[in-house]
């Protein structure tokens, strides 16, 4: 497993420091907020668009409107990789997993247009970054991809892994309650593909070893539920089958704080 490390280290380790490297807000983890953001939860709901719809606009500052620009692109690399790697193995967790991932970048799209910001994805074509590090993670994992199906599943369990690394880094720097919502749901679903992803490897008799979270998060993630609905800013459920005992109360905080 070393050489699936060594293969990704020049880009995706580059990419990450870029997210890692953003200052610390001091109030990023306020009253409410998780010690340990994007962890494994429990959770159902849904209705993104009316959740953030109800949250206030709050002042952006410049570490957050470069984490959404980073994350839009992001979002866009695991759509784009898994949209050939679905034309090259015919197996539907690719099709399946690259339109959760428009979602995704859609998700993030909504808060760029909240703000005003300037869209990175100036190209929706596949392939096509602003970002050079993401334009060449893209073609390393392409190019890894299509040497096996086995490796085009390690392919989208180490982008769900990095995705997951990413976000959690972004939230620790984040305190607007519309950009903790968005990116709490991006990482509940990354923990989904990462799980689909890890299954498929296990149907194949292969396995997967951490590279950005730890052995411990992984294996958390890999031998949880599949979890379900849309979450609010502190990860908590706040919709749909047994999201009652309190959760709309505890999302009315948060619209109100």
């Amino acid at each position: 497993m070393k050489t699936k490390t060594t293969f990704f280290s020049a880009a995706a380790f580059a990419l990450s420091l870029g997210l890692m490297g953003l200052p610390v807000k001091s109030d990023a983890r306020g009253p409410g907020n998780p010690a340990a953001p994007c962890a494994v939860r429990n959770v159902q709901g849904g209705g993104m668009a009316t959740i953030i719809a109800n949250l206030p606009q709050e002042e952006l500052s410049s570490e957050e409107a470069a984490g959404l620009s980073k994350m839009r692109e992001e979002e866009k690399l695991a759509r784009d990789v898994y949209r050939v790697l679905s034309d090259q193995w015919n197996l539907p967790i690719f099709n399946n997993i690259a339109q959760s991932e428009q979602r995704h970048m859609d998700m993030v799209k909504i808060l760029l247009d909240r703000y005003e910001l300037a869209d990175p994805v100036t190209d929706s074509s596949v392939g096509v970054f602003t970002d050079p590090q993401l334009q060449e993670l893209y073609d390393a994992l392409v190019a890894r991809g299509k040497v096996s199906l086995v490796e085009a599943l390690q392919v989208g369990a180490t982008i769900e892994d990095l995705d997951i690394k990413d976000l959690q880094d972004l939230l620790a720097r984040t305190d607007n309650q519309d950009i903790r919502t968005v990116y709490q749901n991006l990482c509940k679903g990354s923990r989904n593909h990462l799980r689909a992803f890890i299954s498929q490897l296990s149907l194949n008799n292969s396995s997967y070893e951490a590279q950005y979270l730890t052995p411990e998060e992984v294996e958390a993630i890999s031998t949880s539920p599949m979890e379900r609905g849309m979450v609010n800013a502190d990860g908590v459920q706040v919709f749909g089958p047994g999201a009652g005992r309190g959760m709309g109360r505890i999302m009315q905080q948060n619209i109100t704080k």
